[in-house]
C-alpha cells in the first residue's frame, strides 16, 4: 500500500496549519506535475476538474475511475516532492466497500492520499478509507459532483442552517482523521469560523482570505482553461494568448519558406 514517505507527506501538510499558508494546484499530466514540483508546490491535486479542462466534459459527473487512474499515473511519473492527492470521482464511493476499493485503486496508480466530497453523509466511507491506511482530505461547501441535483454552483454558508451543517461536517471529518479539508465557495465569515474551530488545515477556493491554504485549477491560474474561468480567479498570465501568438508566428514562418 502506501510507504512511510507518503504518510509523512500528509502529516507535513497537516502540520503546516498555523505556520505557513499552503499553496495547492491541480496537476493532470507528467509535464504539469514536473513544473509544479520545480516551483515547490507542497500538494498536487489530481482533481476531477480534469474532466472539464482536459477531457471536455460539461461537468465533473462524467469522470470515471479509469480516467482518474490514467491521469494519476501520469502525475506520479514526475515523482514530485509534494503530496499527490487524487479525487474519488462521481459515484465511486457510494458504499464503504466501494470507497475503499476505489481509494486503493487510486493509490495503486500512484496517489498518496484521496479526496471526496461530503461530510457526515459519507463518514463511514471516510473512516474506512483512513482505517485502511490511506490519508484522506475532505471537501465541503459547493460540491461539484452535486451540480446536477443542485441546479448549478452556489455559495454555501449564507443561512444559519448551512453554517451549522458546515461546522458540524468539518468537525466530523477532523475527528475521523482527515488531514485537511477543501472549502469551496463557502462564505468568507463561515470559512474563517471553520478554520479557527478545527486543528486541521482548510484549503480554500473562492472562500475568502482566512483559510489555511488555497487551491486553484492550474489552467485557471495560467489563463488557459477553455471557456469559463470562475470570477474568483485572476489569471496571473494570459498564457493562452501568448500561445496563439506563437502558433500564428510559426504558421507565418513556414508559409514564407521558399
Amino acid at each position: 500500500m502506501l510507504g512511510t514517505m507518503s504518510l509523512e507527506k500528509a502529516a507535513a501538510i497537516r502540520a503546516m496549519k498555523g505556520r505557513e499558508s499552503i499553496p495547492v494546484l491541480t496537476a493532470y499530466d507528467f509535464a504539469m506535475a514536473r513544473l509544479l514540483d520545480e516551483c515547490g508546490i507542497p500538494l498536487l491535486l489530481v482533481g476531477d476538474s480534469l474532466g472539464m479542462v482536459v477531457l471536455g466534459y460539461p461537468d465533473t459527473t462524467h469522470v470515471t475511475m479509469d480516467e482518474m487512474e490514467h491521469h494519476v499515473r501520469a502525475v506520479a511519473r514526475a515523482k514530485p516532492a509534494g503530496l499527490i492527492v487524487a479525487d474519488l470521482p462521481y459515484k465511486s464511493y457510494e458504499t464503504v466497500e466501494q470507497a475503499v476499493t476505489n481509494a486503493k485503486g487510486l493509490v495503486s496508480a500512484g496517489a498518496e492520499a484521496v479526496k471526496a466530497e461530503g461530510g457526515r453523509d459519507i463518514l463511514p466511507q471516510v473512516q474506512a478509507i483512513i482505517s485502511s491506511g490511506i490519508p484522506f482530505c475532505g471537501h465541503l461547501g459547493m460540491l461539484p459532483q452535486h451540480v446536477l441535483e443542485e441546479g448549478g454552483y452556489h455559495v454555501k454558508g449564507k443561512t444559519e442552517t448551512e453554517r451549522e451543517a458546515l461546522l458540524a461536517d468539518a468537525k466530523a471529518l477532523e475527528e475521523a482523521g482527515a488531514f485537511g479539508i477543501v472549502l469551496e465557495l463557502v462564505t468568507a465569515p463561515v470559512a474563517e469560523e471553520i478554520s479557527k474551530s478545527i486543528t486541521i488545515p482548510t484549503i480554500g477556493i473562492g472562500s475568502g482570505k482566512h483559510c489555511d491554504g488555497y487551491v486553484l485549477v492550474t489552467t485557471d491560474l495560467w489563463g488557459t482553461t477553455p471557456g469559463f474561468i470562475p470570477k474568483h480567479v485572476r489569471p496571473k498570465f494570459e498564457i493562452a494568448e501568448r500561445m496563439r501568438l506563437a502558433v500564428a508566428e510559426w504558421k507565418m514562418e513556414i508559409r514564407q519558406r521558399p
